[in-house]
């Protein structure tokens, strides 16, 4: 017996030896290869990037990996006694190894010849997923190992657990607790009942297997085994434990909500963020802070998507989007669901139809009732020009199996409605420094992320005529100068047929002030405005608004506004007449910041003199140092007045009458409309928002009959001016040094005698007053000027 102690104690001693001698060996071969333990403590975990408005509100997430990361100390207590009950009872007392869990998942390979667990602690999961792959070796195991003891060496347990809790992926895209708390739960990992920590701390074993939304079955026997590890470890007492689980499966797939819908803006974000970061932008934790505050977003959001659904409505009903008749209730729930929601419109099928409306089922499963009165809008679409009969019932207009969209009406009703054949662009900006404050691209950007509002190069038709006119007051001419109103020809070599311009009503007005000839949209003035300029003059002075001048046509048809621009530039180049003549370089992100909150990047463009610095809301006390640079000054400051004084007449007086319904003083704008209505535009301003309004069809075709600036992007300018003005006071900028205002003749231009019929004021640069009328003009007309037009009157030959 003595023999076989001693020889059984030899052989225990030998094989602890050898164990010991081929554990040394094995660190001593693979140490050397072993990643630095220190790197944990500068680890950078992949943090999706994140872009808000300019008052904190989220707009869009990038990024493959949702993470939020938290302290340790933020972390539950009772997931903490869930987690460690479910990976490792035993964290608190081991040194990153567990025997006796290795020597279990070493019996169990032994017995069924497969690796059923690796015995891992999480001390050694936490050396896995930061510094090794997930291959099933022995190699890897043991890398593994000696990582974990250098890990506890160099680590408290608090630390490891918090790498840990960030790190796990556990399902559905989330990396991290909070994250998986988010998605699975809707609420921060603090606010989550013991039931559900319990659910979350069962996931790290096998994310898909026990994952709540695809497995609920199994994801509940793991939470109850989980919740009776707690209650055995004197963890939680029978009563939470009976409480939690009684508790049903709550769980279900929660994206992260953008608190502002502003897809078209997180876009130009995103690409400005990859154009500075490249990929790393994606991973980083950056946060994007842009310039646009949740209100006036949502305002333009709305006033763009109704404008282009009354648009719309004006042109008939196009027909139901697909039609699924004879098939079952769960069949149409089938089709609905791959059906996006495309501007506020969802989709929905026509399951009855009766004399005083029809029934609906909508993707939430439920039948909804949509009034005559709010079909009978829906005559047939012909063309663009043409509509069917009015409807005198719903059966007129829809049949069982309709697939249609509605939407919401003020009181909760539910309304016909169809996704809009044409699209829009809305821009809004800060004059004085350019900043961003509202944009639209497109009725939908699940319809199309088509950026028409910064990618759409579309002729502005005469909302571009400003520019001439602003050329010609800095030349020489004035709001009183009389240009012929006329009819005109072009005839040069190598056309096949002469160029004849018109005015839109096909009608000549003769001699005409420049004022009149402005919000009356005078082509043949602004033609002879360009002529009186010259083309290479004229091309220079207007690229100085900011326009490439490859975009402008080097021919007199840029006087109607032929030139290719997009909404944005177009906006742009306006600021100038808002701001007393400075230009301005638009921009969308104000602030950059780190993961950890350091300021990486304040803008800080150049501004009107004497703007103050726009900063976010919560860095009031981080303003730049230096001092901004001022905005180049590219037109008179008379000039940018006069053209506000003109610009406001188009609406008291010309094609945007219509703004006058808002009721205030301070607005000045121009509409425009290419041939054939293919393109309308309204622009217009005060001296707080510049914003441009662009609708048509993303491939050319007219708009139809009657249908202009003035009636399609004008009632979206004021729609969205309306609201982002509400309750602000009037602003225009004031009347500079130099401005004279004197009373004229309205026939001649010239000063008014006391006794001239019809005379008004109208304000000059003071070296650019007109002379007194003699004697001899006021009797017969003025030498030279030419005669009011009429049928006989000459035309222009070029």
């Amino acid at each position: 017996m003595m023999r076989l102690l001693k020889f059984l104690a030899w052989s225990g001693l030998a094989v602890f030896c050898g164990l010991l001698l081929s554990l040394s060996g094995a660190f001593l071969y693979l140490a050397p290869g072993l990643p630095s333990v220190d790197t944990l403590r500068d680890v950078q975990l992949q943090i999706p990037l994140r872009v808000y408005s300019s008052d904190g509100k989220l707009i869009a997430e990038f990024g493959e990996m949702r993470r939020s990361p938290i302290q340790f100390a933020d972390i539950p207590q009772d997931f903490i006694h869930a987690l460690l009950s479910a990976e490792d009872d035993n964290f608190a007392n081991h040194y990153g190894v567990d025997p006796s869990s290795l020597m279990r998942a070493a019996t169990q390979l032994l017995k069924s010849g497969q690796i059923q667990t690796g015995g891992s602690t999480i001390t050694m999961q936490v050396a896995k997923n930061f510094f090794l792959s997930s291959e099933r070796s022995f190699s890897r195991k043991i890398n593994e190992i000696l990582l974990a003891l250098q890990i506890e060496r160099e680590l408290s347990k608090d630390e490891i657990l918090e790498l840990y809790v960030n790190k796990i992926y556990l399902g559905n895209r989330a990396y991290g607790i909070e994250a998986a708390a988010q998605i699975y739960f809707g609420k921060s990992i603090n606010d989550l009942s013991l039931a559900e920590l319990a659910m979350i701390a069962g996931l790290p074993k096998a994310p898909s297997r026990f994952n709540p939304l695809s497995n609920p079955q199994r994801s509940k026997e793991r939470r109850d085994w989980i919740l009776g590890r707690m209650l055995h470890l004197g963890h939680i007492d029978k009563t939470r434990h009976d409480e939690a689980i009684a508790e049903e499966v709550n769980a279900r797939y929660h994206v992260a909500t953008p608190e502002l819908a502003a897809p078209y803006i997180a876009e130009m974000a995103r690409a400005e963020m990859v154009g500075r970061f490249g990929s790393d932008a994606y991973t980083a934790g950056y946060r994007v802070t842009t310039t646009v505050p949740s209100d006036l977003q949502d305002f333009a959001n709305k006033a763009l998507r109704q404008g282009l659904m009354d648009y719309d409505r004006r042109h008939g009903y196009r027909g139901p989007e697909t039609r699924l008749p004879g098939m079952t209730r769960d069949a149409w729930l089938g089709e609905l669901v791959k059906m996006r929601s495309m501007g506020g419109l969802e989709p929905a099928v026509v399951s009855q139809v009766e004399q005083s409306g029809v029934m609906v089922l909508t993707r939430s499963g439920t039948e909804e009732a949509i009034s005559w009165d709010a079909i009978k809008w829906a005559r047939p679409f012909l063309n663009t020009n043409s509509l069917g009969p009015a409807p005198r019932k719903p059966a007129d207009v829809l049949a069982v199996g309709d697939v249609i969209r509605v939407q919401r009406g003020e009181q909760g009703e539910l309304l016909m409605a169809q996704l809009p054949a044409a699209q829009s662009a809305l821009v809004s900006l800060d004059p004085r420094d350019g900043a961003i404050l509202a944009l639209v691209g497109g009725f939908s950007f699940e319809q199309s992320n088509y950026n028409r509002a910064v990618q759409a190069k579309r002729q502005p038709g005469s909302s571009f005529k400003p520019f001439i006119y602003s050329a010609a007051l800095d030349n020489g001419y004035t709001a009183a100068s009389l240009v012929n109103d006329a009819p005109i020809v072009f005839q040069e070599a190598g056309m096949r047929e002469a160029w004849r311009p018109k005015n839109d009503n096909n009608t000549f007005l003769g001699p005409i002030r420049m004022r009149e000839a402005l919000y009356k949209s005078r082509n043949l003035v602004s033609i002879r405005l360009l002529q009186e300029l010259g083309m290479e003059n004229a091309l220079a002075y207007i690229t100085r608004f900011g326009f490439n001048r490859q975009d402008l046509p080097p021919n007199f048809s840029l006087a109607l506004g032929t030139a290719n621009l997009t909404p944005l530039e177009i906006a742009s180049g306006w600021c100038a007449f808002a701001n007393t003549g400075y230009r301005i370089q638009p921009y969308l992100v104000q602030r950059i910041e780190s993961r950890d909150g350091t300021l990486l990047f304040e803008a800080n463009p150049p501004r009107v003199p004497g703007t103050p610095q726009r900063v976010s809301a919560d860095s009031a006390e981080e303003i730049p140092v230096e001092a901004p640079a001022k905005a180049t000054r590219i037109i008179d400051e008379r000039t940018a007045f006069i053209m506000t004084s003109m610009l406001q007449d188009v609406i008291r007086r010309g094609t945007g009458r219509r703004a006058m319904a808002l009721g205030r003083s301070d607005l000045a704008g121009k509409t425009g409309t290419t041939n054939e209505s293919k393109d309308s535009w309204f622009s217009g301003y005060n001296g707080d928002y510049v914003t441009t309004v662009w609708a048509g069809f993303d491939q050319p075709e007219s708009l139809g009959r009657n249908e202009y600036g003035g009636t399609v992007a004008l009632p979206i300018w004021m729609s969205y001016m309306g609201a982002a003005l509400k309750d602000k006071p009037e602003y225009l900028p004031p009347e500079p040094k130099g401005i004279v205002t004197l009373r004229i003749d309205p026939l001649s231009g010239r000063l008014a005698t006391p006794d001239t019929p019809g005379a008004y004021f109208e304000v000059f640069k003071s070296e650019d007053s007109p002379p007194p009328m003699s004697e001899f003009e006021q009797g017969y007309g003025i030498p030279g000027s030419p005669l009011p037009f009429d049928e006989g009157a000459p035309i222009d030959l070029f």
